[in-house]
C-alpha cells in the first residue's frame, strides 16, 4: 500500500485536501517560497460550519459523517491515516483515566472497618 504522501486525496473545487501522516498534529502545507505552515490539524465539524454549508463541496463529496481536520492557519483539509486509529484525538492515544472504575480494596482494608 503506498504511504501517506504518495497518495493523492480527491480534490475539491474549493478545498486543497491532503492525507495526514500517522499521529501528524502540524500541518505540512508549503507557501509560495517553500515555507512551513506548522499550523495545528483540528477534528473539523463541517456540518456546523456556516460557511462550509454555503459551500457544499465537502459534504457532497465525503458525506456528512466523515472524520476531516483542517489546518488552523492555511485550512487545508487532512484525511485520516490509514495507520492511526479512528476517531481518536490528533494528539494521541493518551492514558486510560482511572475516574469512575470501581477500585477494588487492599488487602486487610475489610478487616479493618468490623
Amino acid at each position: 500500500m503506498p504511504e501517506a504522501a504518495e497518495r493523492q486525496a480527491p480534490q475539491l473545487a474549493k478545498h486543497k485536501v491532503k492525507y495526514k501522516q500517522a499521529f501528524q498534529r502540524a500541518c505540512n502545507e508549503k507557501d509560495e517560497k517553500g515555507k512551513i505552515c506548522g499550523g495545528h490539524l483540528k477534528r473539523w465539524f463541517y456540518m456546523a460550519d456556516v460557511r462550509e454549508q454555503a459551500c457544499g463541496d465537502v459534504r457532497q463529496a465525503l458525506g456528512d459523517k466523515a472524520e476531516i481536520y483542517r489546518c488552523e492557519h492555511c485550512r487545508t483539509l487532512y484525511l485520516p491515516s490509514d495507520e492511526e486509529p479512528r476517531g481518536r484525538n490528533v494528539a494521541g492515544l493518551g492514558k486510560q483515566s482511572v475516574f469512575g472504575l470501581t477500585l477494588t480494596s487492599k488487602p486487610g482494608e475489610e478487616k479493618d472497618k468490623q
